[in-house]
């Protein structure tokens, strides 16, 4: 009987694909409608999503087969929704990263900070999370936690080994340091999907934790990598994949809104909720793990000195082990300043911008978009030279002159571009077209009538709640694929501005806190080992509850400007269902 169990668990995920549609067959053969069509196809997906018996990208291409099948829409129209607008700006957002991480950028930017930001205990765990939540604003929150997470432990054996010892005195470097540098980067970097990682970097030498101090305040510095890389993936509309899902989301349902989610946009709200969460989330570790001695967290009164030079000096040494900037990691930083500054500049909305100045299209607007700049900068990644372009001899032939590469090549891409993800964005956005165009949308919008007498922020609160628990066992990504479409139809229905819960709902699937399987960073950070199960759920519930309460503080107080959620959009007048909803509707006041 053992045997026979042993034999279904190790098949599962082959008994899963071929039995969900057949169980769920019953749906669309009692009801032959197009609503109940697009309901199986979503219904199959989120839970194939949520078991992950096929890859995520995969099932993220069933849309192509079924809707065409099933009479909802064209295999033509389904197939461009996967290479959207939105696609491209992911596309072209992660090419820049990658030249970023290929040329060191990411490393030199850390150990510049960290050595700004001192060791002192509390000042370390800050600099850690300030640094992390940073480069996973612009990097795979993946990438950023595997190369962060041996740095930290590396300085951690440093203060705690015995003062008399040869590192202390020397500040010799550590081994850690050199494990996320090149192959373990690139493989857990090919998993920014929500999947966990299955080959992992982690130290060399055995930890040896002297006592349970030492311990907690180990466990303090790992949780706070991979809570601060989550945290700063919300601050920026490419920093994780949910904030691109509500993009493309609200431009595929609503295409007469005025490109309202954009970079500047999300960047006015996203960006004081991630520092506000973040420094939240500095007190909530510095109480849980180093106490509330406060003088002794800031290294107040002369403890400890020896050691806390012993870790200065490992992260002088390494950074001194990069050298001098070279031309590469020049050029990638002055095209990568351009980058944010002509995203901010383009349309930011309370000036004229240079796309609208210079690209406009008949009503004024710009007609180039954020995708646009994002691979226009890509393409000249592809074209600069990493080297200063002179008459350099060829190594394996003596005698023949050799240009030096490009700041990007194909081989470099093919090698770390995570096409999986895109075909996931995609998937999402022709779920929702598929919604729209079978009624699904529609049916869901009437059912959800009667919220119209709950208040609107405990809707929001509620829904937060919920999705910030679904992320916790699935792929954010995932999770806001399935939620949006439907949040777009409640707010439809009761006559809700639809940002108003769908913008805390995607901030909400970001807070992935509690579970070690939840992110890829949680992952990362458990492989290490010092941490249980009970320690991350202990630290994460409460930082859920506390990052629920932020989101609820800036969809309420500075997410009304930004968005302008003070009344019903005339944009959001999509069908008859909207008919009872004047534009000048007022939403209730924060």
């Amino acid at each position: 009987m053992a045997t026979c169990w042993q034999g279904l668990w190790a098949y599962r995920s082959y008994l899963l694909v071929l039995f969900l549609p057949i169980f769920l067959l019953p749906l669309p053969i009692l009801i032959p409608t197009k609503e109940a069509y697009c309901g199986y196809v979503i219904i199959l997906m989120a839970l194939l999503w949520c078991t992950e018996a096929l890859p995520l990208g995969v099932t993220a291409l069933l849309p192509i087969i079924l809707f065409p099948m099933m009479g909802i829409m064209d295999a033509s129209e389904v197939c461009i929704r996967y290479l959207s607008d939105t696609n491209i700006l992911l596309i072209g957002g992660l090419l820049v990263a990658i030249a970023v991480e290929h040329w060191n950028l990411h490393k030199r930017i850390a150990l510049r900070v960290l050595l700004i930001i001192g060791v002192r205990p509390a000042l370390l765990i800050l600099g850690f999370m300030v640094v992390t939540a940073f480069l996973s604003m612009w990097i795979s929150n993946t990438a950023t936690t595997a190369m962060m997470v041996p740095i930290a432990h590396a300085v951690l054996e440093q203060l705690h080994s015995n003062p008399t010892s040869k590192d202390v005195e020397e500040g010799s470097d550590n081994p850690t340091f050199q494990l996320q540098e090149p192959s373990g980067q690139k493989e857990v970097t090919k998993l920014d999907d929500g999947q966990v990682p299955m080959t992992l970097p982690a130290p060399s030498g055995p930890r040896v934790h002297h006592n349970k101090e030492q311990l907690r305040f180990t466990q303090g510095m790992s949780l706070c990598v991979c809570y601060s890389a989550s945290i700063g993936g919300i601050a920026t509309l490419t920093g994780t994949l949910p904030n691109l899902v509500l993009q493309g989301q609200v431009n595929s349902l609503f295409p007469q809104n005025a490109n309202e989610v954009n970079f500047v946009s999300w960047f006015g709200f996203g960006f004081p909720t991630s520092i506000i969460l973040l420094l939240l989330a500095w007190l909530w570790l510095q109480i849980a793990f180093l106490g509330f001695n406060f003088r002794k967290n800031f290294g107040i009164g002369g403890e400890a000195q020896e050691q806390e030079q012993a870790a200065y000096r490992v992260i002088q040494t390494e950074h001194r082990l990069l050298g001098p900037m070279t031309f590469a990691e020049k050029a990638v930083t002055i095209l990568f300043v351009a980058l944010v500054l002509l995203w901010f500049t383009r349309e930011p909305g309370f000036f004229l911008g240079w796309g609208s100045l210079a690209f406009p299209n008949a009503e004024g607007e710009s007609m180039l978009s954020d995708g646009t700049v994002a691979i226009f900068i890509s393409i000249i990644m592809f074209i600069v030279p990493s080297k200063i372009p002179g008459l350099t001899q060829d190594p394996e032939n003596p005698g023949k002159l050799k240009a030096p590469p490009a700041l990007l090549n194909w081989k470099m891409v093919n090698e770390k571009m995570p096409w999986n993800v895109v075909f996931l964005l995609g998937g999402g956005f022709a779920l929702a077209k598929g919604s729209e165009h079978s009624g699904l949308s529609v049916w869901l919008g009437e059912q959800l009538t009667p919220l119209q007498n709950v208040p609107p922020p405990a809707i929001a609160f509620i829904l937060c709640l919920v999705v910030a628990t679904f992320t916790e066992c699935t792929s954010n990504v995932a999770t806001t694929t399935i939620f949006l479409p439907i949040l777009a139809s409640m707010a439809r229905a009761i006559c809700l501005h639809p940002l108003y819960v769908m913008l805390p709902c995607t901030l909400a699937s970001s807070l992935a806190f509690m579970l070690p399987v939840a992110t890829p960073p949680n992952a990362i950070v458990f492989s290490f080992g010092g941490l249980k199960v009970s320690d991350m759920a202990r630290t994460g519930f409460l930082l859920n509850i506390i990052g629920v309460l932020v989101i609820m503080l800036a969809i309420n107080s500075w997410g009304y400007p930004v968005f302008n959620l003070y009344a019903f959009p005339s944009w959001a007048h999509v069908d008859n269902t909207t008919a009872h909803c004047q534009p000048n509707f007022t939403m209730p006041q924060p």
